[in-house]
């Protein structure tokens, strides 16, 4: 009832694709033999959907502006929400340059449903790529982690975003935390799979309050990725089992806001001036996504003396739209919305820079 009131016309079209299979990337690890995985992948027709989006985007007029696809009725009102309002900017000039580098994640064209097969071992038992869901690689695209960055990854587990993190070769160090040991557990176990030793000697994994990392580590990152605990919509319509819309945890489902603010402000408050934070949830809803992020903005600068900038990632729709179905009122960041042709997601991510 409520994401029918929320989406309108296209509730029915999300709604099915939530209750059908969804499909999956293959993000390849880097640390394997990359070449040889990718042309296996490519002989099953699948497509690296980072490079091709590059591509195209560059026999595009890359400097001209983005098209306005949000009403103007859209744009907040009240003082506070126009210094949140982004402005429509232009394709970036260099997309090396704008999204997080060296990923590379290989997908089934829309409307083609195959299915990858499980990833081998190589010869010292590494594997050579990481099914997910392909959506769940925007986030990381969008934190544009650069050559020396000090990375973390607040809300770590089960393990993919990090594995991706990982992929760029940039992180002079990566802290992955996650609140719960074993989910920890099974991340320390995914890195063990795809990672060398001698990398992951610079990953620090912990399980600590995310909640208090600003006072644990304070102004110190220059990428900071808050990954937060959400309704995950997609794993809710298909398991009845401890399910998060169950009235048995309804105050749980009634705080999840309030958790998320508290997450995304410890990662603005890890970030050192100038450092950016993207903010992401596997949720379609407003109150978990674009009113965290106002929240928390608001908090940060009346509370902690901390201006944030909210930035524009149109670009990133323009960038993928061959790949995902993104929705096109989203106020705040991007919405990635399933359907049936795509159906990824649902993700949610917004980035975020504290200002000098």
């Amino acid at each position: 009832m409520n994401y029918s009131v929320q989406f309108g016309s296209l509730w029915p079209s999300i709604r099915v694709s939530l209750l059908s299979e969804q499909k999956y990337g293959a993000l390849i690890n880097n640390f394997s033999d990359a070449d040889r995985v990718s042309r296996e992948l490519e002989l099953l027709n699948a497509v690296d959907f980072i490079y091709e989006s590059q591509k195209a985007a560059r026999h595009m007029q890359g400097d001209s502006p983005v098209e306005r696809v949000r009403g103007e009725e859209t744009v907040p009102q009240e003082t506070h929400r126009e210094q949140l309002s982004v402005e429509q900017t232009q394709m970036p000039s260099s997309l090396s340059t704008s999204i997080s580098p060296n990923i590379k994640c290989y997908t089934f064209s829309k409307g083609d449903v195959s299915r990858f097969p499980p990833a081998r071992p190589d010869a010292l038992g590494t594997l050579g790529y990481y099914l997910l869901d392909a959506a769940s690689l925007l986030p990381v695209l969008a934190l544009n982690v650069q050559p020396g960055d000090l990375v973390l990854d607040l809300c770590a587990a089960p393990g993919g975003k990090t594995l991706a993190l990982l992929q760029t070769g940039c992180c002079r160090h990566l802290a992955a935390n996650d609140i719960s040991a074993s989910r920890s557990n099974r991340l320390h176990r995914v890195l063990c799979s795809y990672i060398p030793k001698d990398i992951s000697a610079d990953v620090r994994i912990t399980s600590w309050d995310g909640r208090k990392w600003g006072e644990l580590e304070g102004d110190t990152y220059n990428r900071v990725l808050v990954d937060v605990p959400c309704t995950t919509d997609r794993h809710s319509v298909m398991e009845e089992d401890n399910n998060i819309f169950s009235q048995m945890r309804m105050k749980e489902r009634q705080m999840l806001p309030m958790l998320q603010v508290q997450l995304l402000l410890a990662g603005l408050l890890a970030a050192r001036p100038g450092g950016e934070v993207v903010y992401s949830t596997c949720s379609l809803s407003q109150l978990q996504n674009e009113y965290v992020v106002e929240r928390a903005v608001e908090v940060a600068e009346t509370e902690y003396n901390i201006n944030v900038h909210v930035e524009d990632l149109s670009y990133f729709r323009r960038l993928f739209q061959d790949t995902f179905s993104f929705f096109a009122d989203c106020r705040l960041g991007e919405l990635v919305l399933p359907h049936l042709t795509a159906n990824f997601g649902p993700m949610y991510f917004c980035r975020l820079r504290r200002e000098q």
